[in-house]
């Protein structure tokens, strides 16, 4: 990805937290890579060179700083690449805990080992390989720095199957092995605690409003996988088999969040722990450019001044938000709630945390293959809609990592009993797709419409044309503004 090198220099000279995670400075006479907030001296301009990335600046041969911690820095915003097949390759990359060959990769994109390749090349610098074991390699060394894990037990949930090749890949990205990286110890202290329940902490640019992404999630929460309450948001989970209970707190004078994990039977894969939290709560979103845009409607200015910190509530599990937006298709976020509750008390899986505390798992596609849906108090017709949503995604018909829009939309809105709204809800929560846009739902008619009648969806769209590429947002806007009683 292109830099402009004057940027650059200004936002580091400046330790402009705004850039932090967007660019590293690669010190030549050091051979360090720092975050633009690095607190140490600032080098010589002549002496210095960008990276888009910490993998590509860590590839080029620089070792991490160890007193600004790029393995900590915030993610760069997906939608900020350019090719949406490279958005599309890195997003399967990281929701995998394992690595896939380029061929594979290529063949799931539907293009060409040698195209996927020239594109990682044009606008990472990189091979996809090697985008791979860098970003793992910095999640390990955060987990060597921050955790209690013993070293084969990071290996294994940064997603290496190997302890040789974790060894040798982190050597030769930090020069040093991972016991000294161990033995050196951390700035803040290792972590207190057990491997069975770990902390970590997922750092963001601000500002970030919680208490509205709280608001959001909890009216939604699902009784025995979810809890919200006094600021903490807390859910069940199962990764790699591993079941346990996640505890996510808000530290807003460190600008992240803090995440407590309790694992049954060992450490998980926590960098897809960290990957699936990260989406939820759309840590990387680029708030500046998209309040830019969105300022410009009136409406969505007042709700913005109200409430800084817009984010996107995505979701953890992409099949569990989609069927229970098929759920909620035509009745109240309450009712939905209350239905889906039912459907995992009935199929959802229970276990028992070391507390002596009962937690449920939402069901897998698997475990709802011979699901009637009978008796949760579904309309026939919609009991049919969610078999055939659950038919479709295990038959792989339905397919989470669909490049465009309007390519999602109109391969689940071929299933019969699934609309537009429910396409595009899906797009928002699931997919974290920042231009989804309802436009037919009835809390944006309302927000959109006078008091005494409500917009039409053609009118809508017509004015979220203008919000575009972040209509998404200005769809979570509209709703709040109901909330608030600010009207257009």
């Amino acid at each position: 990805m292109t830099l402009d090198t004057a940027i650059c220099a200004r936002a580091r000279q400046a330790r402009d937290r705004r850039f932090d995670g967007r660019f590293f400075t690669a010190v030549k006479t050091t051979g360090i890579f720092c975050r633009p907030i690095c607190p140490a001296r600032a080098p010589l301009e002549r002496n210095v060179t960008y990276f888009a990335t910490a993998a590509e600046a860590a590839d080029a041969g620089f070792r991490p700083c160890l007193r600004c911690r790029p393995d900590c820095a915030p993610g760069s915003p997906a939608w900020g690449l350019v090719s949406t097949t490279v958005q599309r390759a890195l997003r399967l990359m990281r929701s995998e805990r394992e690595p896939q060959s380029v061929e594979r990769l290529a063949e799931r994109l539907g293009i060409s080992s040698r195209y996927l390749r020239r594109l990682f090349a044009e606008h990472l610098g990189m091979r996809p390989l090697a985008v791979w074991q860098t970003e793992r390699a910095l999640f390990a060394f955060r987990l060597l720095r921050d955790t209690p894990l013993t070293i084969a037990e990071i290996a294994y949930a940064s997603g290496f199957n190997s302890l040789r090749r974790f060894n040798g890949v982190f050597k030769q990205l930090y020069q040093r092995t991972p016991s000294e990286v161990r033995r050196a110890g951390s700035v803040d202290g290792v972590a207190k605690g057990t491997p069975a329940r770990v902390q970590l902490s997922l750092e963001y640019r601000p500002p970030l409003h919680w208490p509205q992404m709280l608001a959001f999630l909890g009216t939604r929460a699902l009784a025995g996988v979810e809890h919200v309450e006094d600021g903490v948001y807390q859910r069940s989970f199962e990764l790699d088999r591993f079941r346990g209970v996640l505890r996510v707190t808000h530290e807003p004078k460190q600008h992240r969040l803090l995440v407590e994990i309790s694992s049954q039977g060992g450490a998980t894969s926590l960098y897809l722990l960290n990957q699936r939290l990260r989406r939820l709560f759309d840590l990387d979103a680029d708030s500046g450019a998209i309040a830019a845009v969105l300022r410009r409607d009136p409406l969505l200015a007042r709700q913005l001044e109200m409430a800084p910190g817009l984010r996107l509530p995505g979701a953890w599990d992409p099949f569990e938000t989609a069927l229970r937006a098929i759920l909620g298709q035509q009745i109240s976020v309450a009712a939905a709630t209350t239905i889906a509750g039912r459907l995992v008390a009935r199929y959802g899986t229970a276990f028992v945390d070391e507390t002596g505390t009962e937690h449920s798992l939402f069901p897998t596609p698997e475990q709802l293959a011979q699901a009637d849906f009978a008796g949760l108090g579904l309309t026939r017709s919609r009991a049919k809609t969610l078999r055939g949503f659950v038919a479709a995604t295990r038959e792989g018909r339905i397919d989470f990592t669909q490049p465009s829009l309007d390519a999602w939309c109109k391969q689940v809105t071929a299933l019969p009993g699934i609309g537009d709204w429910t396409a595009q809800y899906i797009a928002m929560r699931s997919l974290s797709m920042p231009d989804a846009f309802p436009a037919s739902d009835l809390g944006i008619l309302q927000a959109l419409g006078s008091t005494n009648e409500k917009a039409t969806p053609k009118a809508a769209l017509a004015r979220a044309e203008h919000w575009r590429p972040w209509r998404a947002y200005g769809a979570l806007l509209l709703w709040q503004s109901l909330k608030s009683g600010e009207r257009r």
